[in-house]
Formats: C-alpha cells, structure tokens, sequence
C-alpha cells in the first residue's frame, strides 16, 4: 500500500473511531435516562409505613382531614380556612341527608358507603361531553363541590365522614401505591371498604371485608395496618338467605335477577363439604354459562366462609340502566316535522341529474 492510500486509510480509521465513541457516549446517556426514568417510576411504587402524604399513582396524595372533623365535632371552626369551612358545610349537608338518631355505627357507615357509591358519578347522558367540573378529584373539598372522585377522594371522603361521625378510620394504600380504599373499627374489629371499586353499582362486593376476602383483589402492608378481623358487619352475612339444598339455588337466584336485587347471598341447610363441593361449584358454573351473554346484567359470584365457618354462596348483579330518551308529544312532533323537512330537502337535492 503506498503512502497516500495509508495515509486515507489512517484518516478513514480515525473518523470510524470517532463516530464509534460518539455513538457509544449517545447510547450511554439514553441508557441512563431510560434507567433514570425507571428508578423514578419504581420510586412512585416503593411502599411506606404511614398513612397521610403518600402518593398514589404518582399524582394524588392522600391528606388528612382531621381539622375539619374535629371542628365538626367540636363545633369550633375558627381555625378551619376558607376551603376547608366550605368543606364543612358541604359534608355536614349530606350527613343531616343520610344520618338520623339512633343509627348505630354500622347503620352510619353504610349510609355513607351508599351516598358515596350512588351519588359521586351522576348519569347525565351525552351532555357529559360539556366540561361543566373542575378541580381535583382526590380531596373531599372536590369530591363533594364536583362529585367526581378517584380511588383517593373515595378514601379521603369516606374516612372525612366516619371521623365526623366518631367512627375510627384509615385511608389504606395498595404495596404498589396504586390504589387506596378504608379500614373502618367497628365494635368487633376492622373491616376493609373500598368505595371506589363498588361505584355505581352499590353492590355491597367491596364493603366491610376481612383480610383475607379483601386480599382476593387487594394488597397492601399487613405490618404497618391493623387486622381486619371483623365478621358480624359483613353486609353479605347480614343478608343471607337459608336454602334447603343446592338444587334451589337456580329459582333463588332468577327470583333476585326478576325483582332487581343488586346482591344476594344464602347458606345451606344441608351444608356444602367435600363431598358435595364439586357438584355446588358445578351448579353456580352453569348458572353462570346461562346467563353470561344477558345484555340487562352481569353476574358475578363468590364462595366465602362466615363466623359458624359455614360456607355463604353470593351473587353480584350489576344492572345496566340505560337513560331514557322519551320525550312529551309536543316535542316528538316538533322533531318528526324538523326531521322531515330536512330529509325531504335533502333528496330533492341528491336526485337532482
């Protein structure tokens, strides 16, 4: 090779170096930025034992209440600023809706656990599409002016209201810090509520359950919250019918669907053991199969055992209520001629040549 085509490969060799490092150095910095952004992720999901001033998700913080309970309690709201007294009020609004004398704490919590899960998503038909809210959606102050809330605003509001009402309350966060719900104290221990998966529906599914029925679709740090224990307020207990056998199963469960029952449970007289559990698991799989393309409803099912460890079979029946768009004669009239008129003026336009 002679000196100039050395001395081209030289230069050649030195260029490929240089554009190699340069590479190299680009590559590293987006490395380090994708590892970078990932520690900054799991750090929104690394787990903390407390329970005010975490954030979930990322974005919503879950803030103590305690000032405005304590005022409403104490009658005294001269330290409670401006958005916190209007807070006040309307929290007090819905507690004298839903709250009478008498109620024991179990009646109270359930009241709130209904007006939260009916009343925060409102069906407004199609004008929804008009943005008519503003604010956040995870603190009471919001969740009540706008009624709309995520996870945290349900769990916010829902302990608000029990400490309000003298009931012990915490706001509980899920190990990823994805998701929070309540560990409510009733007089034989805690149970677990989570407002927000039971939305619209009210079906009771997610309501006063203990460690382990909320463990089937929860989990959070044992170690730093109390156990759930509680059993006698489990609403599904409270309401459990008792059927001779599995074979009624298929009339009480049709009979619920036809009178627009949202949950329903039910214990057996001759109780399910090892010897009859395949052929009751059987029976609930093809009711089931049967009802699984219902375009009213959606079915859904539990096994659970209750305080006599016997075994409660309940069903969860979300209805689908579809607005309704019927309107006064004066006003169809005034569409058929408005629609008429248009549809006539269009085909005499469209056939024309």
């Amino acid at each position: 090779m002679n000196e100039k085509k050395m001395t081209g490969f030289m230069v050649f060799i030195s260029l490929f170096l240089c554009i190699s490092v340069a590479l190299s150095a680009v590559t590293l910095i987006s490395q380090k930025k994708t590892v970078d952004k990932i520690n900054e992720m799991q750090g929104f999901a690394e787990d903390v034992n407390q329970e005010d001033d975490v954030t979930i998700a990322g974005t919503y913080t879950i803030k103590s209440t305690l000032p405005i309970s304590d005022a409403y309690i104490s009658g005294d709201t001269s330290k409670l600023d401006d958005t916190q007294k209007e807070t006040l009020d309307m929290a007090k609004e819905v507690l004298d809706e839903i709250i009478t004398d008498g109620m024991s704490d179990f009646e109270k919590e359930k009241a709130v656990y209904v007006w939260l899960t009916a009343k925060l998503t409102s069906n407004t038909g199609i004008l929804t599409v008009i943005p008519t809210r503003n604010g956040d959606n995870d603190n009471p102050h919001d969740v009540l002016k706008y009624r709309s809330a995520v996870c945290v605003g349900y769990a916010t509001t829902f302990r608000m209201f029990m400490q309000m009402l003298g009931i012990e309350c915490k706001v509980v966060h899920s190990s990823d810090l994805t998701h929070s719900w309540d560990l409510v104290k009733l007089d034989d221990g805690w149970y677990h509520t989570d407002c927000y998966m039971d939305n619209e529906s009210s079906n009771y599914q997610n309501f006063n359950m203990d460690d382990n029925r909320c463990a089937q679709g929860h989990d959070w740090t044992r170690e730093y919250f109390p156990a759930a224990t509680g059993k006698k307020y489990n609403y599904i207990f409270s309401i459990c019918d008792e059927l001779d056998d599995i074979y009624a199963i298929p009339a009480w469960l049709t009979d619920a669907i036809i009178n627009r029952k949202s949950v329903i449970s039910c214990t057996f007289k001759t109780e399910i053991n090892e010897k009859n559990e395949k052929k009751a698991q059987y029976m609930v799989e093809q009711l089931m199969q049967q009802f699984e393309m219902s375009e009213d409803f959606s079915l859904s099912f539990d096994w659970m055992l209750n305080e006599d460890s016997k075994y409660v079979l309940c069903f969860y029946i979300n209805f689908y209520n579809e607005a309704s768009t019927e309107v006064d004669e004066k006003t169809a009239s005034r569409v058929e001629k408005a629609i008429s008129k248009a549809m006539e003026n269009y085909y005499n336009k469209t056939s024309v040549g």
